[in-house]
């Protein structure tokens, strides 16, 4: 399940070190066009914007909208004002019908459209829609992250590839993978909802409270035995309760809420603070718009800022859903909501990350906020 739950990273100095190292070359460069070194002429093609945060910013990430459905484009455009995304990173593909699969080949067409407008220094997708949610065996947000690959299916009960991403300690990225997320929604009431919330979230330092709801479904209830790992690790930085119930009523101050079942009830009697991450553990919350089960869109409904769902059967593997612990410290470290959810699942291949990307409600404001 890859390295334990860490307390802390010193991401700062590695940042610091990245900012000296990028004004270094930038000064180099700037001599090499007053002097005309050879080859500096297309400098341009290689030079990238120097980070300018320890985490995923607007302008490293790219905003994937299908032109054949109005409501993407909605999305889009909504998203584009609020979270100020450079033009640049928004690309534009085109398929149609809106359904909920696209197969392999599909998606290799909308790759090869994607690559031809994609700036060299993104890091991350955004994806503005709920339909389609998977590609053949894949959800759609590991198949953008990692690429098409059969190893990240399973037939039966069985393993899958791994993620590179998995518990990272690094600010960035492996060079193989840029973690997807979709804000997915039905209609464009909710998805203005959702990306609101996530923007009320920043730096919001919020000091509710995470529920680690244990069920009585045994086979959907496998998560609770990180629960007292999770609260040895993390119990003095943020209220943690454990619950002995088949769901929550009534509460006020819900910022994570971790549990498994296929139909969770009493979901719009409780409070999500803005950036909170909610989640059950079931077979087919994934299916985000047909599924025979309750669909993950129901924890964004109900106030939630980011969930997650299997596409495709998982069984009851812990490493295909969100470890508890791994999601909620690198979040109350400060990283993005897409970062610390992505480095909380182990085999992500059959599940779909859905929600708003860059909240961020743990830290300091990005720079010039």
């Amino acid at each position: 399940m890859g390295k334990p739950i860490a307390a802390r990273w010193d991401r700062p100095a590695r940042v610091n070190l990245w900012r000296r190292q990028g004004r270094v070359w930038g000064w180099l460069v700037l001599l090499g066009l007053v002097l005309g070194m050879p080859g500096c002429a297309s400098w341009n093609l290689w030079w990238q914007p120097e980070p300018t945060e320890p985490w995923l910013t607007p302008t490293e990430l790219a905003v994937i909208v299908n032109q054949a459905d109005p409501l993407s484009g909605q999305i889009a455009a909504y998203y584009q004002q609020q979270r100020q995304i450079p033009e640049r990173n928004m690309i534009s593909v085109n398929f149609t019908p809106v359904r909920p699969e696209l197969s392999p080949a599909e998606f290799a067409q909308l790759q090869q459209a994607i690559a031809k407008q994609l700036p060299a220094y993104i890091r991350a997708f955004v994806l503005t829609w709920a339909a389609p949610y998977r590609v053949g065996c894949m959800s759609i947000t590991t198949a953008f992250a990692l690429g098409f690959d059969p190893a990240f299916c399973a037939q039966g009960c069985q393993p899958t590839r791994a993620s590179p991403y998995f518990n990272s300690d690094s600010p960035q990225p492996p060079q193989t993978i840029r973690p997807t997320m979709a804000i997915a929604a039905t209609t464009f009431a909710q998805a203005q909802a959702l990306i609101d919330r996530g923007i009320a979230a920043d730096a919001s330092n919020p000091t509710g409270t995470a529920y680690l709801v244990s069920t009585s479904d045994r086979r959907r209830n496998v998560r609770a035995g990180f629960y007292p790992n999770v609260v040895a690790a993390l119990a003095l930085r943020f209220t943690i309760h454990r619950v002995d119930n088949d769901a929550l009523r009534d509460k006020a101050d819900v910022m994570f809420y971790f549990t498994g079942l296929p139909q969770v009830e009493h979901l719009q009697t409780n409070h999500f603070l803005p950036g909170a991450i909610a989640d059950h553990l079931t077979s087919l919350g994934g299916m985000l718009t047909d599924s025979p089960q309750m669909s993950s869109l129901r924890w964004l409904e109900a106030g939630a800022t980011g969930s997650y769902g299997a596409v495709a059967e998982p069984c009851n593997f812990p490493a295909k859903f969100p470890n508890p612990g791994v999601a909620m410290a690198h979040y109350l470290n400060g990283d993005t909501l897409i970062e610390a959810y992505w480095k909380s699942v182990a085999w992500p291949g059959q599940g779909i990350f859905i929600g708003e990307p860059l909240a961020r409600p743990f830290g300091r404001p990005r720079s010039g906020r």
